[in-house]
């Protein structure tokens, strides 16, 4: 597989990366299989997907210890991320609250190397923004971990470039995670209807903005999560689709049946450029994120080896300026995010 370089670090990873989180909560946790999970994740990294992300919140702690067990053997060949700043209040209802504190980012960092176990996370994220700590306090905190030896690199999650470059003032940002795919385009400063307003894990706001662009000017990597759509665009969700009750997409404002069935033109635009190419609707996707820039580091996320096979395939898809201009051009998604 090609790389890209994460940031400005001088390290080159897999062009898509893995998400993890889905191994362990948010999606149809009734049938989650930790040895497939596990399965998937060295898969991956044979096929050279060298960026692995997880966090501390995925699962309370589960995730990581599943990514743990996982690179038994092959710590020293991925670039791992993680997260911490949310904490766990009900994870069967995934109620969380944000806490950035200098006090807890020291606990969670220590904790999250724990479940890991490496004595370094490659890249660790501020997970949401607490409204209750300044940003610079925490980034200052994270700050003084990294020269701690226990953090190589810095990242944010889900903030405005206003608010990176209020960090990167303090100490740079070598990357921002947010979603983006084409039905959740805010990060490139056009927000879809209704999403601009919509309260994210953790409460608050999202704002939008030109994030992306802030990340190409400023030298550190975007990681689109979710560049599937949590699935929609994978063309294998209908408006008949069931989801169980602790799976996030059953209280989804963008998965009601009703806002399905019109967020199927969007599908309906992937496809046609999926056909034209005789790929998936699921490569196509990912293609549009790593057209966004050569910054761009989507991590699709999977629990199965026959999608983790598809969404690898994404980084050989080349779209044209025409089908980039026609994946553009496709509607904004119908209900918020969240």
């Amino acid at each position: 597989m090609r790389t890209r370089e994460v940031g400005a670090t001088g390290h080159h990873v897999g062009t898509i990366g893995l998400g993890c989180m889905g191994m362990s909560w948010a999606y149809a946790e009734s049938t989650r299989d930790d040895a497939a999970s596990r399965d998937v994740v060295r898969a991956a990294v044979d096929a050279g997907v060298t960026f692995i992300d997880t966090a501390d919140v995925y699962g309370d702690g589960h995730n990581e210890t599943l990514v743990c067990e996982a690179l038994s053997g092959l710590r020293d060949t991925v670039f791992l991320a993680t997260k911490a700043g949310l904490v766990v209040d009900d994870i069967r209802a995934k109620g969380m609250h944000r806490d950035g504190s200098p006090a807890h980012l020291r606990a969670a960092v220590d904790a999250s190397l724990k479940r890991l176990g490496t004595d370094h996370i490659d890249l660790w994220y501020l997970h949401r923004v607490d409204d209750a700590v300044p940003l610079t306090e925490s980034w200052a905190a994270m700050a003084d971990i990294v020269r701690a030896g226990k953090v190589r690199y810095l990242g944010l999650s889900e903030v405005t470039a206003q608010q990176a470059a209020a960090a990167a003032a303090v100490h740079p940002v070598t990357a921002v995670q947010s979603e983006l795919s084409l039905w959740t385009r805010d990060a490139l400063g056009q927000p879809d209807t209704g999403a601009s307003t919509a309260a994210v894990a953790g409460g608050g706001v999202f704002d939008a903005g030109d994030v992306v662009g802030w990340c190409a000017s400023n030298g550190a990597a975007f990681v689109p999560f979710a560049p599937l759509g949590r699935g929609f665009l994978t063309g294998t969700i209908n408006a008949t689709t069931r989801f169980g009750d602790t799976d996030l997409r059953a209280a989804n404002p963008r998965f009601t049946s009703e806002a399905r069935a019109s967020n199927t033109r969007i599908l309906d635009t992937v496809r046609a450029v999926a056909t034209r190419h005789g790929v998936t609707p699921a490569q196509v996707a990912i293609a549009w994120t790593l057209a966004q820039g050569p910054h761009v580091i989507p991590i699709p996320g999977t629990r199965r080896l026959e999608h983790l096979v598809d969404n690898i395939g994404a980084a050989d898809v080349t779209l044209t300026a025409a089908d980039l201009a026609e994946l553009d051009s496709a509607p904004t998604a119908v209900g918020s995010r969240y």
